[in-house]
């Protein structure tokens, strides 16, 4: 250390510097042209319904389509996977209170509180960015480098409405339906597990009383928040692949990440802003 050049010292710094600075103002191009794509997507949902996508050459029944390929195909994902996390949540649940009190008037109560308020639509949107966001990366990312995209443009045809739009649309409806399906399996699964393996009563166990409109609401906010983010964010990294097979794989990763990683922030945001309006009554 004694030995090094001192002059060599501020040309480091100005490299690292300049390194951060490069990495902030990139993450900030990435933000804006994120926003650019969500904004336009509503545009497109916005033409969807005034019935001008007719103009845009999109096929008929592609919303269908859409709605049996991103949530017909993962309902047996969603339940399995679920179902075994409420297995595990009950199983130590249980397990927990047989060695403090004893007591598990509640458990099945507690349970479903936060089935219904976060861990059924917060699961339901993670396990989706795996699956569908993985997907339309790899589809819209491939169309991008075989230039399919470039003749949609060339074609006078908006590639957000044709690509992202029907697929935003199907993730909205399909995400709180696969919510609503994987909370039923969850807590269903936790009963079974916590009769058979510490012999609660059913009867106690689904109690529903301490469940209210509140967390059917959050429910609902949260499912729309995670089917609105999935499908933006593997779009947008799907029209930012580069190069051939390469930048697919690029895209396909990229997209579970910031999928996922959307996911968990919504779920603190809007946890924490209805924590803030309900206080201790959420």
């Amino acid at each position: 250390m004694m030995d090094a050049d001192p002059r060599s010292m501020p040309g480091r710094v100005r490299r690292q510097i300049a390194a951060v600075g490069g990495a902030l103002l990139a993450g900030g191009a990435y933000t804006r042209e994120l926003w650019e794509v969500y904004v336009a997507t509503w545009a497109g949902v916005a033409r969807l319904v005034s019935r001008r996508h007719l103009q845009q050459g999109r096929p008929r029944g592609e919303i269908v389509r859409q709605m049996y390929w991103l949530g017909n195909r993962s309902v047996v994902f969603i339940a399995v996977t679920l179902g075994f996390i409420g297995m595990v949540m009950a199983y130590e649940a249980c397990l927990q209170l047989s060695r403090v009190t004893g007591d598990f008037s509640q458990v099945g109560a507690q349970l479903l509180k936060l089935d219904v308020s976060d861990f059924a639509a917060t699961l339901t949107g993670l396990m989706l960015a795996t699956r569908i966001g993985a997907g339309i990366a790899a589809e819209i990312g491939s169309m991008k480098v075989t230039e399919q995209i470039d003749a949609l443009r060339m074609s006078g045809v908006l590639p957000i409405d044709y690509l992202i739009v029907p697929r935003f649309v199907a993730s909205l409806v399909m995400t709180l339906m696969l919510s609503a399906l994987g909370g039923v399996v969850m807590y269903a699964a936790s009963g079974l597990t916590a009769k058979y393996s510490f012999g609660v009563n059913p009867g106690t166990f689904f109690d529903a009383s301490m469940v209210r409109g509140r967390h059917v609401a959050l429910l609902v906010i949260k499912a729309a928040a995670y089917g609105a983010a999935i499908p933006v964010v593997a779009g947008f990294c799907g029209l930012r692949a580069r190069g051939s097979s390469e930048g697919v794989g690029w895209a396909t990763t990229a997209a579970v990440i910031g999928g996922s990683f959307s996911v968990i922030v919504l779920d603190f945001a809007i946890s924490a802003a209805a924590l803030l309006v309900l206080g201790g009554d959420l």
